[in-house]
Protein backbone atom coordinates (compact mmCIF):
# COMPACT_ATOMS: atom_id res chain seq x y z
CA UNK A 1 0.00 0.00 0.00
CA UNK A 2 1.21 3.51 -0.75
CA UNK A 3 1.60 5.30 2.63
CA UNK A 4 0.55 8.55 0.94
CA UNK A 5 -2.91 7.04 0.34
CA UNK A 6 -3.51 6.65 4.09
CA UNK A 7 -4.97 9.36 6.33
CA UNK A 8 -2.20 11.23 8.10
CA UNK A 9 -1.82 9.82 11.62
CA UNK A 10 -1.65 12.26 14.51
CA UNK A 11 0.63 9.90 16.47
CA UNK A 12 2.80 7.06 15.20
CA UNK A 13 3.95 4.44 17.72
CA UNK A 14 7.24 2.67 16.99
CA UNK A 15 7.98 -0.53 18.94
CA UNK A 16 11.54 -1.25 17.74
CA UNK A 17 13.98 -0.75 14.91
CA UNK A 18 13.63 -3.85 12.72
CA UNK A 19 12.99 -2.84 9.12
CA UNK A 20 9.48 -4.30 9.00
CA UNK A 21 8.54 -2.04 11.94
CA UNK A 22 10.53 1.12 11.27
CA UNK A 23 10.44 1.98 7.57
CA UNK A 24 11.96 5.44 7.32
CA UNK A 25 10.79 6.00 3.72
CA UNK A 26 7.17 5.32 4.68
CA UNK A 27 7.36 7.42 7.86
CA UNK A 28 8.87 10.36 5.99
CA UNK A 29 5.70 10.49 3.85
CA UNK A 30 3.86 12.27 6.67
CA UNK A 31 6.57 14.74 7.70
CA UNK A 32 6.27 16.79 10.86
CA UNK A 33 2.49 16.72 10.76
CA UNK A 34 2.79 13.36 12.53
CA UNK A 35 4.12 13.00 16.07
CA UNK A 36 6.48 10.06 16.62
CA UNK A 37 6.47 8.10 19.89
CA UNK A 38 9.45 5.74 19.93
CA UNK A 39 11.86 3.92 22.23
CA UNK A 40 15.21 5.39 23.17
CA UNK A 41 18.03 5.08 20.68
CA UNK A 42 16.59 6.13 17.30
CA UNK A 43 17.35 9.86 17.21
CA UNK A 44 19.68 9.58 14.24
CA UNK A 45 17.12 7.80 12.07
CA UNK A 46 14.41 10.39 12.69
CA UNK A 47 16.81 13.32 12.34
CA UNK A 48 17.87 11.96 8.94
CA UNK A 49 14.30 12.13 7.61
CA UNK A 50 13.47 15.43 9.29
CA UNK A 51 10.92 14.05 11.77
CA UNK A 52 11.49 16.37 14.70
CA UNK A 53 8.09 16.23 16.38
CA UNK A 54 8.69 13.25 18.65
CA UNK A 55 9.03 11.77 22.11
CA UNK A 56 11.50 9.05 23.03
CA UNK A 57 10.49 6.81 25.93
CA UNK A 58 12.22 4.43 28.29
CA UNK A 59 10.29 1.50 29.76
CA UNK A 60 7.47 2.69 32.03
CA UNK A 61 7.69 6.25 30.75
CA UNK A 62 4.61 7.76 29.15
CA UNK A 63 3.24 10.48 26.90
CA UNK A 64 0.06 12.29 27.94
CA UNK A 65 -2.14 14.56 25.86
CA UNK A 66 -5.77 15.66 25.87
CA UNK A 67 -7.07 13.06 28.29
CA UNK A 68 -5.20 10.06 26.87
CA UNK A 69 -2.02 8.37 28.06
CA UNK A 70 0.45 6.18 26.16
CA UNK A 71 2.83 4.10 28.29
CA UNK A 72 5.88 2.28 26.94
CA UNK A 73 6.30 -1.15 28.53
CA UNK A 74 8.83 -4.02 28.31
CA UNK A 75 8.58 -7.02 26.02
CA UNK A 76 10.85 -9.95 25.17
CA UNK A 77 12.51 -8.99 21.89
CA UNK A 78 15.59 -7.31 20.40
CA UNK A 79 16.47 -4.95 17.56
CA UNK A 80 19.09 -4.36 14.88
CA UNK A 81 19.36 -2.42 11.62
CA UNK A 82 23.03 -2.81 10.74
CA UNK A 83 25.02 -6.00 11.46
CA UNK A 84 28.27 -4.02 11.40
CA UNK A 85 27.02 -1.79 14.22
CA UNK A 86 25.48 -4.74 16.04
CA UNK A 87 22.22 -5.43 17.88
CA UNK A 88 20.35 -3.53 20.57
CA UNK A 89 21.71 -0.01 20.14
CA UNK A 90 18.06 1.08 20.53
CA UNK A 91 15.35 -0.08 22.89
CA UNK A 92 12.26 -2.18 22.09
CA UNK A 93 8.93 -2.63 23.82
CA UNK A 94 5.14 -2.69 23.91
CA UNK A 95 2.54 0.03 24.53
CA UNK A 96 -0.44 0.53 26.79
CA UNK A 97 -2.94 3.15 25.60
CA UNK A 98 -5.42 4.62 28.05
CA UNK A 99 -7.92 6.19 25.69
CA UNK A 100 -9.90 9.35 26.32
CA UNK A 101 -13.14 7.33 26.20
CA UNK A 102 -11.92 5.05 28.99
CA UNK A 103 -10.93 1.85 27.16
CA UNK A 104 -7.39 0.55 27.75
CA UNK A 105 -5.59 -1.09 24.81
CA UNK A 106 -2.39 -3.13 25.00
CA UNK A 107 -0.13 -3.43 21.92
CA UNK A 108 2.38 -6.25 22.32
CA UNK A 109 4.83 -5.37 19.56
CA UNK A 110 7.10 -8.24 18.52
CA UNK A 111 7.76 -10.42 21.57
CA UNK A 112 8.56 -13.89 22.73
CA UNK A 113 6.61 -15.27 25.66
CA UNK A 114 7.81 -14.08 29.09
CA UNK A 115 6.58 -13.62 32.64
CA UNK A 116 6.13 -9.89 32.02
CA UNK A 117 2.62 -10.54 30.71
CA UNK A 118 1.50 -11.70 34.14
CA UNK A 119 3.14 -8.68 35.76
CA UNK A 120 1.53 -6.24 33.32
CA UNK A 121 -1.85 -7.93 33.79
CA UNK A 122 -1.57 -7.51 37.55
CA UNK A 123 -0.76 -3.81 37.17
CA UNK A 124 -3.25 -2.70 34.51
CA UNK A 125 -6.91 -3.34 33.67
CA UNK A 126 -6.85 -4.12 29.92
CA UNK A 127 -9.92 -4.09 27.69
CA UNK A 128 -8.28 -5.13 24.41
CA UNK A 129 -4.93 -6.88 23.91
CA UNK A 130 -3.55 -6.66 20.36
CA UNK A 131 -0.83 -9.25 19.78
CA UNK A 132 1.69 -9.56 16.98
CA UNK A 133 1.21 -13.07 15.59
CA UNK A 134 3.28 -14.04 12.58
CA UNK A 135 6.75 -15.34 11.68
CA UNK A 136 6.63 -17.85 14.54
CA UNK A 137 7.94 -20.99 12.77
CA UNK A 138 10.32 -22.78 13.13
CA UNK A 139 10.15 -22.68 16.92
CA UNK A 140 13.84 -23.52 17.48
CA UNK A 141 14.67 -20.21 15.81
CA UNK A 142 11.65 -17.96 16.33
CA UNK A 143 10.57 -18.80 19.92
CA UNK A 144 12.82 -16.23 21.63
CA UNK A 145 11.42 -13.43 19.44
CA UNK A 146 7.86 -14.29 18.32
CA UNK A 147 5.04 -16.15 20.07
CA UNK A 148 3.06 -18.92 18.40
CA UNK A 149 -0.76 -19.14 18.70
CA UNK A 150 -0.74 -21.25 21.88
CA UNK A 151 1.70 -18.87 23.60
CA UNK A 152 -0.40 -15.92 22.47
CA UNK A 153 -3.46 -17.40 24.18
CA UNK A 154 -1.44 -17.95 27.37
CA UNK A 155 -0.17 -14.35 27.21
CA UNK A 156 -3.76 -13.16 26.77
CA UNK A 157 -4.80 -15.11 29.85
CA UNK A 158 -1.84 -13.78 31.84
CA UNK A 159 -2.77 -10.21 30.90
CA UNK A 160 -6.36 -10.86 32.03
CA UNK A 161 -7.57 -8.77 29.09
CA UNK A 162 -11.21 -8.86 28.00
CA UNK A 163 -10.74 -9.18 24.23
CA UNK A 164 -7.94 -10.27 21.91
CA UNK A 165 -7.00 -9.22 18.37
CA UNK A 166 -4.01 -10.13 16.20
CA UNK A 167 -1.85 -8.18 13.74
CA UNK A 168 1.59 -8.78 12.14
CA UNK A 169 0.38 -11.44 9.69
CA UNK A 170 -0.29 -11.66 5.96
CA UNK A 171 2.21 -9.00 4.88
CA UNK A 172 5.85 -10.13 5.00
CA UNK A 173 6.97 -13.76 4.56
CA UNK A 174 9.44 -13.99 7.45
CA UNK A 175 8.68 -17.41 8.95
CA UNK A 176 8.06 -20.95 7.73
CA UNK A 177 4.30 -20.83 8.35
CA UNK A 178 2.16 -19.61 5.40
CA UNK A 179 1.23 -15.95 5.87
CA UNK A 180 -2.52 -16.70 6.01
CA UNK A 181 -2.20 -19.21 8.89
CA UNK A 182 -2.39 -16.95 12.00
CA UNK A 183 -6.18 -16.16 11.98
CA UNK A 184 -7.42 -19.78 11.84
CA UNK A 185 -4.57 -20.85 14.14
CA UNK A 186 -5.50 -18.34 16.85
CA UNK A 187 -9.17 -19.36 16.57
CA UNK A 188 -8.19 -22.98 17.11
CA UNK A 189 -5.94 -22.15 20.04
CA UNK A 190 -8.66 -20.05 21.68
CA UNK A 191 -11.29 -22.74 21.04
CA UNK A 192 -9.12 -25.27 22.88
CA UNK A 193 -9.31 -23.01 25.95
CA UNK A 194 -13.03 -22.22 25.45
CA UNK A 195 -12.12 -18.58 24.72
CA UNK A 196 -13.03 -18.20 21.03
CA UNK A 197 -15.80 -15.72 21.92
CA UNK A 198 -13.12 -13.32 23.20
CA UNK A 199 -11.53 -12.90 19.74
CA UNK A 200 -12.03 -9.57 17.98
CA UNK A 201 -11.45 -10.23 14.27
CA UNK A 202 -10.36 -7.52 11.86
CA UNK A 203 -9.35 -8.01 8.24
CA UNK A 204 -6.72 -6.11 6.31
CA UNK A 205 -8.16 -2.76 5.27
CA UNK A 206 -11.15 -3.04 7.58
CA UNK A 207 -12.11 -0.30 10.03
CA UNK A 208 -13.44 -1.45 13.36
CA UNK A 209 -15.03 0.81 15.98
CA UNK A 210 -14.26 -0.49 19.49
CA UNK A 211 -15.77 -0.84 22.02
Amino acid sequence: VDPASLPQPKHLLITHGHYDHLDTAAIATWGNGTHIIAPLGYDGLFDAIGMRQRHHLDWYEGYREDGREILFLPCNHWTMRNPLVGPNTGLWGSYLIRTKSGATIYLSGDTGFFDGFEQIGAQFDIDLAIFNLGAYEPRWFMAPSHMNPEETVQAFRDLRARRLAIVHWGTFRLGDEPVHFPPPAIRNALRAQHLEHRLLEIEHGQTLVYP
